[in-house]
């Protein structure tokens, strides 16, 4: 838990977002996995997608469905580029997975 603390506040202190380009946050949980777009200089959330309610299925496919609904719902408010900030996660598994679905979803980042 330290460790993934320190990483995150590394990451947090490059990585930025604005309304036109927001930054696309990744929480996982043992069981759920949760996706934000947040408007750093107005301290809004944009647009939000997770694994709650979703029929039961392997985590890593019920990750790639959460990006392709966030990009659904990011193209919804014209927004096609994001920040992506994996919060201290390594980029594999559940976290790539939901970064490549976004991609195809039609997510620039």
């Amino acid at each position: 838990m330290q460790r993934r603390n320190k990483i995150k506040t590394r990451i947090r202190g490059k990585v930025s977002g604005t309304a036109a380009r927001p930054r696309m946050t990744v929480f996982r949980s043992n069981k759920q996995i949760y996706v934000q777009l947040i408007d750093d200089e107005a301290g809004k959330t944009l647009c939000a997608s997770s694994s709650k309610g979703l029929e039961a299925a392997p985590k890593i496919e019920m990750a790639a469905k959460v990006g392709k609904a966030i990009a659904e719902k990011a193209l919804a408010a014209g927004i096609t580029e994001v920040v992506f900030d994996r919060n201290g996660y390594l980029f594999h598994g559940r976290v790539k997975s939901l970064a490549d679905a976004a991609r195809e979803g039609g997510l620039k980042f």
